[in-house]
């Protein structure tokens, strides 16, 4: 007697979970229905020899090329843990039917409050008045004075949840708010929360020029990939200050080292690297014009549950609805029908 595999039960598979506690996730995703296979891999050819069955799978930081959502026939989601999705093919899996997720809004007030705290410890010159706080020091200061925040413009270049959080936290801090987002809309609702927030709507060239801190919340994306390149910084006010908690490849960093070199800029506050971990020698670790952490913007007590959560329930909502909760895509009508009749023949 042959079973009919398309009864068995469906398989969730984890790729890595390098620093969460994915038990919940595992529970939650058995509970809808699925078998859960954790693989503690990043590599490619691991995933798609782990992973041939897999109908959901779970990221960590492992990338999910094209070559490995081909190789996996029984794939319809794949869910991440995380609010980016740049590591990711979205054309592939949109081309073969599967679903991308992300976790959005997980986070918004943890990396807000992120890029406030790093914000201000670089305007503030902390890294130098830490280092100065001794017995020998204690008279020293730093070449240039910080300037008073209330004088200062603060420019948000991205206004979605995390940048409009940023503009409500640190609004009342400076003298005035500017923002850019070409991608949000211009409707009535949206011009009475941005005047709630304080936040002029501008273009990027009056946001870049104007700017004492700027501050990025920006996706990965081709357009916007090193966008803060050595002619984007020239433009910004002489001593401003850059700050970055969304993805490092926004930034040309040799660029940026140049420019902190050159006096250009007077500090960076950075979140994220292009590379992580960065390797030796690379030019923004180290330097006390530099405020760098290791892309933790997003921890908390609460999103350490809340990422495993959401990420699994994409999952389980897929299997009792057909429907991830969080799609970052629309995969193709013709993929998803021809997958729709493959499982309904015998």
């Amino acid at each position: 007697m042959t079973t009919n595999a398309r009864s068995a039960r469906p398989v969730a598979v984890y790729t890595d979970a390098d620093d969460s506690d994915i038990t919940p996730g595992v529970k939650l995703l058995e509970a809808a229905g699925y078998t859960v296979r954790v693989l503690g891999t990043r590599d490619a050819a691991e995933i798609i020899a782990g992973a041939r069955d897999a109908e959901v799978l779970l990221p960590g930081y492992a990338s999910v090329t094209r070559e490995i959502i081909e190789a996996l026939p029984n794939l319809r989601v794949i869910a991440l843990m995380s609010m980016g999705f740049d590591y990711v093919d979205i054309d592939a899996a949109t081309e073969r039917g599967v679903w991308v997720t992300n976790v959005p809004g997980a986070a918004t007030e943890e990396v807000a409050t992120h890029a406030l705290a790093i914000l201000l410890h670089a305007v503030r010159q902390l890294p130098f008045y830490l280092d100065s706080a001794t017995p020998r020091d204690w008279n020293s200061r730093a070449a240039v004075a910080p300037a008073r925040l209330s004088e200062t413009t603060l420019g948000l270049v991205g206004l979605g949840k995390i940048g409009r959080e940023l503009a409500r936290f640190a609004g009342p801090l400076f003298g005035r708010v500017l923002g850019y987002d070409p991608l949000l809309p211009d409707t009535a609702e949206v011009r009475a929360d941005l005047e709630r927030l304080g936040v002029t709507r501008t273009d990027l060239d009056e946001v870049r020029r104007s700017s004492h801190v700027l501050s990025l919340h920006l996706p990965l994306t081709p357009e916007t990939e090193r966008m803060v390149d050595a002619e984007f910084i020239g433009e910004m006010p002489q001593g401003a200050v850059l700050v970055n908690v969304s993805r490092g490849a926004l930034i040309d960093e040799p660029a940026l080292a140049a420019a902190l070199d050159a006096g250009q800029l007077s500090a960076a506050a950075l979140d994220v690297l292009s590379e992580e971990p960065p390797s030796d020698g690379h030019p923004l670790v180290g330097r006390r014009d530099v405020v760098l952490t290791p892309h933790i913007a997003y921890f908390s007590a609460r999103t350490e549950i809340e990422y495993v959560r959401i990420q699994a329930q994409n999952g389980a909502s897929f299997a009792e609805n057909g429907v991830p909760d969080s799609p970052v895509n629309r995969p193709a009508e013709h993929a998803v029908r021809a997958l729709a009749a493959a499982e309904r023949t015998p």
